[in-house]
C-alpha cells in the first residue's frame, strides 16, 4: 500500500507538470488504435452483407424488415465482442507491466505505477488545450479559436460564435473534470492502474463509438451503457467536489449558485452523468451551457443548463479550469487520506 501510495501521489504531480507532451507515445492512443482495429475486424464484411441486405429489402418489404432486425441485432452482438475483447487486452497488458515491474524489483515496480498513473490522468492536459481556445480569443481571432475548440469538443465548430466557442470550451472542461481526471484518478486509486487502464478502455470506446448515429447506434449500445455504468459514481462525486471547489475557490464563482443549478438541472442530459458537472460549473459561474449544438451536420436539441445571469467571457475558460484544479486537488488529497488510512488499519 506504501508503495500505491508513493506512485499516486507522484503520478498525479507528474501529471500537473508535464501533461501529455505530444512527442512521447501515449497508452491512450494505443488503446484509441486497438478499438479501430477490432471494429475494423469485426464489420470487415458489413460492406457486403448491406448490398445484399439492400436486395432483399427491394424483393419484399415484410423480409426487409426482418433482415434488418437480424442486422441490429448483429450489430449488438459486434458490440458487445468488441467491449470483452478491448477490456480484456487492456487490462491483462496492464496487469503484466505491473506484475513484472515488481517481480524484477519494488522500486522498478513503483516507478512503473508511477508512470501508469501519470499516463492516467488529463489536468494539465485538458487545460493546455482548452487555454489554446482562451488564447485565440485574446487575440480576438475567432477562426484559430474554433480550430482550437474543434479539438476537444465532438460537435460540429465551423458555424459557432465567440460565445458558442467559449461555451464549448468550459462545457467540455466541465465534463472532463470527471471522466478525464476524477474518475480515472478514483478507480486508480481503488484497485491500482489495471483498474485505471481498465476505466479508461471503457471511457475511450465510448468516445470513439458510443454515438447515437446510423453507424453506431446499436454497434456502440454496449460500450455506451458501460461507460454510463462506470461513471456513474465518479460523476456524482465530481460534481460535489467541484461544489466544495466553488465555495473555497473565490470571488470568481458562487457556490450557492453551483448548489442551485446542480440541484436544478443536473439531469438535462440524455446522459445520466454529462450534466453532473456541466450543471455545478455553469451555477458556479453564473453563465449559461449546453443548448442545440450540431453534431455531424445534423442540429440535435438540448436544454440549457444554468441561467444566463451574464454573458460568457473567454476568462470564463481559465475560471473553469481553476475550478478543475482545485477539484482535482481535494479528490487527490481526499484518495491519500483514505488510502492512508486504510494502510494505518
Amino acid at each position: 500500500m506504501i508503495y500505491h501510495m508513493t506512485a499516486f501521489c507522484f503520478g498525479f504531480l507528474l501529471d500537473l507538470l508535464l501533461g501529455d507532451p505530444y512527442f512521447l507515445p501515449h497508452p491512450i492512443r494505443g488503446i484509441g488504435r486497438l478499438i479501430q482495429g477490432v471494429e475494423k475486424w469485426l464489420r470487415r464484411e458489413e460492406s457486403r452483407e448491406a448490398g445484399e441486405q439492400e436486395r432483399r429489402m427491394c424483393k419484399s418489404s415484410s423480409q426487409g424488415d426482418n433482415g434488418q432486425e437480424k442486422r441490429y441485432q448483429k450489430e449488438l452482438r459486434q458490440g458487445m465482442v468488441m467491449v470483452v475483447t478491448v477490456l480484456v487486452t487492456v487490462t491483462a497488458a496492464a496487469a503484466a507491466v505491473l506484475v513484472l515491474a515488481y517481480w524484477i524489483n519494488p522500486y522498478v515496480g513503483m516507478v512503473v505505477e508511477t508512470v501508469m498513473t501519470y499516463q492516467l490522468l488529463a489536468v494539465k492536459c485538458l487545460k493546455d488545450e482548452s487555454m489554446k481556445v482562451c488564447r485565440a480569443l485574446e487575440k480576438q481571432n475567432t477562426e484559430e479559436a474554433r480550430a482550437a475548440v474543434s479539438m476537444i469538443v465532438g460537435r460540429d465548430t465551423a458555424c459557432l460564435n465567440e460565445e458558442g466557442i467559449i461555451r464549448a470550451a468550459v462545457e467540455t472542461v466541465a465534463e472532463n473534470t470527471s471522466d478525464g481526471v476524477i474518475a480515472p484518478m478514483l478507480y486508480t486509486a481503488l484497485g491500482g492502474p489495471v483498474l485505471g487502464f481498465f476505466y479508461k478502455a471503457v471511457n475511450t470506446m465510448d468516445s470513439m463509438i458510443g454515438y447515437r448515429n446510423e453507424k453506431y447506434l446499436y454497434f456502440g449500445r454496449a460500450a455506451a451503457r458501460l461507460d454510463d455504468f462506470v461513471n456513474y459514481i465518479p460523476a456524482r462525486i465530481s460534481a460535489w467536489m467541484m461544489i466544495a471547489a466553488a465555495f473555497l475557490g473565490g470571488r470568481s464563482f458562487s457556490g450557492k449558485g453551483a448548489v442551485a443549478i446542480y440541484e436544478r438541472d443536473r439531469h438535462k442530459h440524455k446522459s445520466p452523468n454529462s450534466a453532473q458537472t456541466e450543471a455545478v460549473c455553469a451555477g458556479a459561474l453564473r453563465i449559461q451551457l449546453a443548448g442545440d449544438a450540431s453534431y455531424f451536420g445534423k442540429v440535435v436539441n438540448k436544454p440549457y443548463i444554468g441561467d444566463a445571469l451574464r454573458k460568457a467571457e473567454y476568462e470564463d475558460i481559465k475560471r473553469a479550469n481553476r475550478l478543475m484544479y482545485v477539484t482535482a486537488c481535494m479528490c487527490a488529497a481526499l484518495c491519500l487520506v483514505c488510502m492512508g488510512m486504510i494502510c494505518l488499519g
